[in-house]
């Protein structure tokens, strides 16, 4: 079928092509790539994919609910398209990578669920990432409308576990006022490729927006997430779960913005580490003025499994508005003899003790996610992930 792409948007991508070309590189003196591995840009080689290998399983949709290709939805829904994709700047290092997305954006998903209805089962989307020095550049725009209710899980894999391959996916999460919208991305990218996503959140008066993210292949992963709170009574939850191995780097930026008062925000960030891997993790939480009564926590807590390991934490506040309860923290500790002792005496090895905790330190964020299915897939990642280290 041959797609026919609106006007504005073959504009759109021009322009982006000359931003991405006409934007700096990183470097070691910019705040927003502190602690980085810079060397993991270098894909001057790569080429975009040819074409995109997406599976969709949809589930029965109430009447009024779209769902469709990105690129069926430029051409039957141009205007709505138009009205939200990638409105927000991005503000957390990767405006140059956003910019090349937009430049060369051929695939992804669309959603749009009117007001009041409910999405009950989880659309899933599937990305396979294949060829050698291949870029994929999936997208995802999700829209509710007042009181809606839906729930997306994208998953990411690499076709073959020796190609080279860069992933460059961003996420526009449209939250209208009453709704619920639950977004949740497992990344399983062999190890020779790398990724990077950038995920916006905008939630409205009264809406609930939970934002998750499963790391466990690629040899490098960069997470942004920034959550706007627009609409007061906005709530926002931001979720991790990582498990880097080997070589293994994973690089987390996060932005909670608080610009109505009444808003409350959760992060919750969890790494588990083994061999020489290493993690980044910055966030900010921005209370602007007049946000009056925000209630923002910002939490990054790392288990490092062995001595080699490496985590680095830099969480952040920024407050403009008065009588408000924010708080950050991180914590970065391995496993203590005590624990081991304490299962041991109950007759379970060492190794398989070391293993339970871990699987146990990263549940309690996956149980957040409050979707059975959801759960299921993320758990399935993640014991495939401890099952073979």
């Amino acid at each position: 079928m041959t797609i026919t792409l609106p006007t504005w948007f073959a504009d759109l991508q021009e322009q982006a092509q000359k931003e991405y070309q006409d934007l700096p590189m990183p470097s070691r003196k910019d705040e927003t790539w502190r602690f980085s591995n810079l060397k993991q840009l270098a894909f001057e080689d790569f080429t975009p994919e040819e074409s995109s290998n997406i599976q969709y399983d949809i589930p029965s949709l109430p009447e009024g609910v779209i769902c469709l290709p990105f690129e069926e939805a430029l051409e039957q829904h141009g205007e709505l398209v138009k009205e939200h994709f990638m409105k927000s700047e991005t503000r957390l290092g990767s405006a140059k990578f956003a910019a090349l997305h937009k430049a060369n954006l051929k695939s992804g998903l669309f959603v749009y669920v009117p007001d009041g209805v409910k999405v009950e089962q989880p659309i899933e989307v599937s990305h396979t990432i294949s060829g050698s020095n291949k870029i994929a550049f999936p997208h995802t725009l999700i829209i509710t409308g007042k009181n809606a209710e839906v729930s997306v899980l994208d998953r990411f894999a690499s076709a073959n576990d020796d190609d080279t391959s860069l992933c460059i996916a961003v996420n526009d999460l449209i939250a209208g006022d009453g709704s619920k919208l639950t977004y949740c991305a497992v990344q399983e990218l062999n190890l020779s490729s790398r990724m990077i996503q950038v995920n916006v959140t905008k939630v409205g008066r009264d809406a609930h927006a939970t934002a998750f993210t499963a790391n466990t292949g690629a040899q490098w992963a960069r997470n942004e997430a920034l959550s706007l709170m627009a609409g007061e009574g906005a709530h926002s939850d931001m979720l991790s779960c990582s498990v880097p191995s080997g070589t293994q780097q994973y690089d987390q930026r996060t932005y909670q913005q608080h610009a109505s008062p009444h808003t409350n925000s959760d992060l919750l960030y969890k790494n588990t580490l083994y061999g020489n891997a290493k993690t980044v993790f910055s966030g900010l939480i921005l209370v602007d003025e007049g946000a009056h009564y925000t209630d923002a926590y910002q939490t990054c807590r790392n288990l490092l499994m062995e001595d080699t390991t490496e985590a680095n934490s830099m969480p952040g506040l920024e407050i403009n508005a008065d009588q408000v309860k924010c708080s950050h923290g991180s914590t970065s500790a391995s496993i203590s003899d005590e624990e081991i002792f304490y299962l041991c005496a109950r007759g379970i090895p060492p190794q398989q003790a070391r293993r339970l905790i871990a699987i146990g330190f990263s549940t309690d964020v996956i149980e957040r996610l409050r979707n059975e299915r959801l759960e299921e897939v993320v758990l399935a990642a993640v014991d495939r992930k401890f099952a073979s280290l």
